[in-house]
């Protein structure tokens, strides 16, 4: 029943798709990070609009969330240096505590957007900020999402084992603290423990990938999470388990194993537009590592109608390109290419 519905799934997306949209005359522009770069490297001065309450850092700070959890990439990077401003002008204003959780929160969601857009070098430098500022007065937990970014951060910079150790470290530490509420902390922990794990992957580790990705399943349940939960910025739950196991499957060479777990997922129910995406685009890796390029395109496609701005990202880029070997037979895969800029 789950292979079928799967397929059916892929089915769908391409008849739905592959006539649409229409092909660009030009490649999507690739969202500007010179904003952040100017505010993070040259110091450039963002006057904060509006003035700096605490309402108003509550609210670009949830806003900021929205825009990455509904992957509008572009919209996220030209707002991002004027909120974390506003975020930073809150503490001269008498909330040091807000200010110090308002900012690791935005510097958190620019690592993820750094990584998103392939901006490694600068990523490395927003995760530093996020986990500065979370360690200047914000809560346990905000500092162990701080923790999540530096750890992904190393991760891109090819450090896998130093990775792994900054999540499964910052996942311990949280286990004593009781100041935060038990439900979050679950959540935190298990989405550390889900990083660790795709990391141990990424370096090929196989015993320590499932070991840690046993421990986040172990969060999961402990967290009696029946379903997927959107909290402080960020999913986790049985969904988001299932879909580290298709990714860390996928990276140790068990394309088959990756498509059975994809299966288990069904991804209109993933809480947010940037879940989906990612889902769609782990299923088509799998498919094009299991020669299977009729599929592997199918699933970017899926994914392109969920969440268009994601597969700009340069790994799809390079997936599409790949699937122009098959040209012949993939009618619409030279229209998604120049869609998403693989085509020069």
């Amino acid at each position: 029943m789950r292979r079928r519905k799967l397929l059916a799934g892929l089915a769908g997306a391409t008849t739905s798709t592959v006539l649409g949209p229409p092909a660009a005359a030009h490649a999507p522009a690739q969202p500007s990070l010179s904003g952040l770069e100017d505010l993070l490297l040259h110091r450039q001065h963002v006057h904060p609009i509006p003035d700096p309450t605490p309402s108003a850092v509550t609210a670009a700070v949830s806003a900021s969330r929205g825009d990455f959890s509904a992957c509008r990439y572009d919209t996220l990077a030209c707002a991002l240096p004027a909120r974390i401003a506003l975020a930073q002008a809150l503490g001269a204003h008498g909330h040091p505590e807000q200010a110090a959780t308002a900012v690791a929160e935005l510097y958190t969601t620019a690592t993820r957007l750094c990584i998103k857009l392939g901006e490694d070098g600068l990523a490395a430098v927003t995760a530093d900020r996020a986990l500065t500022a979370a360690l200047g007065g914000a809560d346990a937990l905000t500092v162990a999402e701080a923790h999540r970014m530096v750890s992904s951060a190393w991760r891109r910079q090819g450090h896998h084992s130093r990775a792994t150790d900054v999540a499964v470290t910052a996942a311990r530490q949280l286990t004593a603290d009781r100041t935060c509420d038990v439900t979050e902390r679950l959540s935190v922990q298990g989405n550390l423990y889900a990083t660790a794990a795709y990391t141990a992957a990424k370096q090929g580790d196989r015993q320590t990938a499932h070991t840690l990705i046993a421990e986040a399943e172990a969060e999961a349940t402990a967290g009696q999470l029946g379903h997927d939960a959107l909290l402080r910025g960020t999913v986790f739950g049985p969904s988001q388990v299932l879909l580290h196991q298709v990714s860390i499957s996928h990276l140790l060479g068990d394309a088959g194993q990756a498509i059975a777990y994809a299966r288990r997922i069904d991804p209109a129910a993933l809480p947010t537009t940037e879940r989906q995406g990612r889902y769609w685009i782990d299923v088509a890796r799998a498919f094009g590592q299991w020669g299977k390029p009729d599929r592997c395109f199918r699933a970017l496609l899926a994914a392109e109608q969920a969440a268009p701005q994601e597969v700009r990202r340069g790994s799809v880029r390079t997936m599409a390109a790949d699937l122009m070997r098959h040209d012949r037979t993939l009618p619409g895969v030279r229209a998604f290419a120049h869609r998403i800029g693989a085509l020069a």
